[in-house]
């Protein structure tokens, strides 16, 4: 069913003549004629009756005109749910309970008349083909991984350095340590189920071990964070990190410390991408936020991979 032809007949029941509809529409008396009978050849009925007064609706148009109003409302609205500034901004944040998403509680919390899609891709080559296809308009990620740059038409801008932390149980050999040096973590055992191998974290933390002689195991199923925090609680021979804004709630028996790691403070580095041509009224508004209102913590020195994207 042709959509304009619809419109046309909505039109005519709306003016009440074919001439004045043809003015509303701003075509021609022949045009609006011509849609109409192409509408009832497709329905199989006769819409209206022409008489001196104008356009009058047969039994058969008024049976037709609340569902044509219908898939005019149904139109709109299909169109305003994918126009840039009507539908909401689609923004990827990889986990629910790291940084990004606090970040984007933040904007929202700055910004409540923005409306969000917040979703979570897994890995940086998912994100950037969304973004390139217009699914999502923003990912945070930590870029540009070693040999893998980013495509031409994605930009980005660097937003956070979270510091890394050390978790360990109560019975940890470092549970009492108000803060550990790197150096420090050489010989203990860094449990980290769940690393992908060829993601941009993975590639983070094989650098980490390169750098500073560090043992990090990801052997075993990644069963979420709760299984991780019950292993290491119980577990003295096991530490793990966690990233500073990381949120985690846990049984108070469980005893966990977290340590701060220092000299120097490795840290997560987030980068912000998106399409250059994304037309979203929002997603300068939300570069703005992250570059301008969030604070990077102020270390005396930090370490991050080479091949992360510069401030």
């Amino acid at each position: 069913m042709d959509l304009e032809a619809v419109r046309t007949f909505a039109a005519i029941v709306e003016a009440g003549q074919f001439q004045k509809a043809a003015v509303d529409l701003a075509i021609t008396q022949q045009a609006v004629s011509k849609r109409v009978a192409a509408l009832e050849r497709d329905l199989g009925v006769r819409l209206f009756t022409r008489t001196p007064r104008g356009a009058e609706l047969t039994i058969d148009g008024q049976a037709f005109l609340p569902h044509a109003r219908e898939l005019l409302r149904v139109a709109e609205r299909a169109v305003a749910s994918v126009r840039a500034g009507h539908r909401p901004l689609r923004v990827d944040v990889i986990a629910s309970r790291g940084a990004a998403s606090g970040l984007m509680r933040d904007f929202h919390r700055a910004h409540p008349g923005i409306d969000l899609d917040v979703l979570m891709l897994l890995d940086i080559e998912t994100a950037v083909a969304a973004i390139r296809s217009g699914t999502i308009d923003a990912s945070f990620r930590a870029v540009a991984m070693p040999g893998r740059p980013l495509p031409e038409d994605i930009a980005s801008v660097r937003v956070l350095d979270e510091p890394l932390q050390l978790l360990t149980g109560p019975a940890h050999a470092l549970a009492g340590a108000g803060s550990v040096t790197v150096a420090e973590l050489v010989g203990h055992r860094i449990w980290m189920p769940g690393i992908v191998p060829g993601s941009e974290w993975g590639a983070y933390y094989d650098d980490l071990v390169a750098e500073f002689g560090l043992t990090i195991e990801a052997t075993g199923p990644n069963f979420g964070s709760d299984a991780l925090l019950d292993t290491i609680a119980d577990t003295p021979a096991l530490a793990t990190f966690m990233s500073e804004r990381t949120r985690l709630v846990w049984p108070a028996g469980h005893g966990l410390r977290r340590i701060p790691v220092t000299d120097p403070t490795p840290v997560y580095p987030h980068s912000l991408l998106w399409h250059r041509d994304n037309p979203h009224p929002a997603l300068p508004a939300l570069r703005t936020h992250l570059t301008t209102a969030t604070p990077t913590p102020a270390a005396p020195a930090t370490w991050a991979p080479a091949w992360v994207l510069p401030h």
